[in-house]
C-alpha cells in the first residue's frame, strides 16, 4: 500500500525538518513537498522528497488526485505578526485564502486528517499562560488570519467529517530557518545581523516574554499530532515551556557568539506577555523540552554561520504606509 505524506511549506523550518525526521523515522511514508520558495530555499528539502514547487493559492488539486495522501501536514505561511497590519491584502491571501484551498482539496479527495500549524498570536493580549480553552483574541491580521483558518478547519470537520488536528507552536527555531528575513523569527534576525556586522535591534524595552521552541524537540509530538486516535479534533499548545523576557534571550546568544551590541528602537503593536501552558501537549503527545535555548541557539548559530550569503528580505511596497515603524522605512 503506498502511503504518502503531503508537506506543505516543506522549503521552511518546519516543513524541512518535518520531513527530515519522517523520511529518517518512518521510512514507510513517502513525502509529497510543496512549495513556492518564496521564504523558503530549495537546499533545505531532503532529496528524497518528491519535491513540487507550487503556489498553493492555485489550483493543486492534479497534486492530491496523483498522490492521494493520507496525511496533510499544512505548514505552508507568511509568519509575520507584526508586518501583517501593512500588508492585510497579501497576509490574508497567503495565510486565510491558501488555508481555504489545501481544505477543500483534503475534503475533496478523503484525507484522513488535516495537520493545522496556528500560532499564539490567536491568543493576542491578556493573561499568560495561555490554555487552548482561553477565547483567541488576536491582535494582529495575522493571528485574525490563522484564527479565521482555525475555525474553518472545525467546520469542515463538522459538516464534511474531516478529521484534523490544529497545534498552535511558539516561536519555533532552528536549523533551516530564513535567517534573512527582516520581518519574523526574531532569533534569526539577530544572528544575521551580527554576521553583517549589525547592532542587534530589540523593539520596545525588551521586557517582552516569550517562550521558544526548538525545531527537533517538537517534530515527534507533530507525528503524533497526525497518527494518534487521542490527537484527533483536537487543539494543543506545543513548544517550549520556559519562558524569556527578549533582553534575556538576547544576552543568552550574545554569550554564544561571544559579542553583539543591542539597539533598542521604537516600541510596536504586538502582545507584551505570550507564552502558552503545556499539560496538553505533555499528556497527549508526551512533550518534552529535551533541548535547552542556550543548546538550541548554539546548533543554530553554528548552521548560521556555514550559510551563503543571502540578500535580506526588504518588503518593495507596503500596503499601508501610514504608522509604519522607523526602522521598516529604510
Amino acid at each position: 500500500m503506498v502511503m504518502n505524506i503531503l508537506i506543505t511549506g516543506v522549503a521552511g523550518l518546519i516543513g524541512s525538518r518535518m520531513a527530515d525526521w519522517i523520511i529518517e523515522k518512518q521510512p514507510d511514508y513517502t513525502i509529497i513537498g510543496i512549495d513556492d520558495l518564496s521564504g523558503g530555499y530549495i537546499e533545505n528539502v531532503n532529496k528524497n522528497v518528491i519535491f513540487i514547487e507550487r503556489d498553493i493559492k492555485e489550483d493543486i488539486s492534479d497534486i492530491f488526485e496523483k498522490y492521494k495522501p493520507i496525511y496533510v501536514y499544512h505548514f505552508a505561511a507568511y509568519a509575520a505578526e507584526g508586518l501583517s497590519p501593512f500588508i492585510r491584502q497579501f497576509n490574508y491571501q497567503n495565510n486565510l485564502v491558501a488555508t481555504a484551498n489545501i481544505v477543500n482539496n483534503c475534503i475533496t479527495y478523503n484525507v484522513k486528517r488535516l495537520i493545522f500549524t496556528s500560532t499564539m498570536a490567536v491568543y493576542g493580549e491578556g493573561n499568560p499562560p495561555f490554555d487552548e480553552t482561553d477565547r483567541p483574541n488576536p491582535i494582529d491580521p495575522y493571528g485574525v488570519a490563522k484564527f479565521a483558518c482555525e475555525t474553518d478547519i472545525q467546520i469542515a470537520g463538522i459538516q464534511h467529517g474531516l478529521e484534523w488536528c490544529i497545534i498552535r507552536p511558539h516561536n519555533v527555531y532552528g536549523i533551516n530557518q530564513n535567517i534573512w528575513d527582516k520581518y519574523r523569527n526574531v532569533l534569526g534576525i539577530w544572528m544575521n545581523q551580527h554576521i553583517n556586522g549589525l547592532p542587534m535591534t530589540i523593539f520596545g524595552d525588551g521586557r517582552q516574554t516569550r517562550a521558544f521552541s526548538y525545531i527537533d524537540d517538537c517534530l515527534d509530538p507533530f507525528w503524533k499530532c497526525a497518527i494518534q486516535s487521542n490527537t484527533k479534533n483536537q487543539i494543543i499548545n506545543i513548544g517550549g515551556t520556559k519562558y524569556y523576557s527578549i533582553n534575556d534571550a538576547s544576552d543568552i546568544l550574545k554569550n554564544i557568539i561571544k559579542g553583539g551590541e543591542i539597539v533598542y528602537k521604537e516600541e510596536r503593536h504586538e502582545a507584551k506577555h505570550c507564552f502558552p501552558t503545556y499539560q496538553k501537549s505533555v499528556d497527549l503527545l508526551n512533550y518534552r523540552d529535551v533541548t535547552t535555548l542556550e543548546e538550541g541557539l548554539s546548533k543554530m548559530w553554528k548552521w548560521a554561520q556555514q550559510q551563503p550569503k543571502r540578500k535580506t528580505k526588504m518588503w518593495g511596497k507596503y500596503e499601508v504606509e501610514k504608522g509604519i515603524y522607523s526602522f521598516w522605512k529604510s
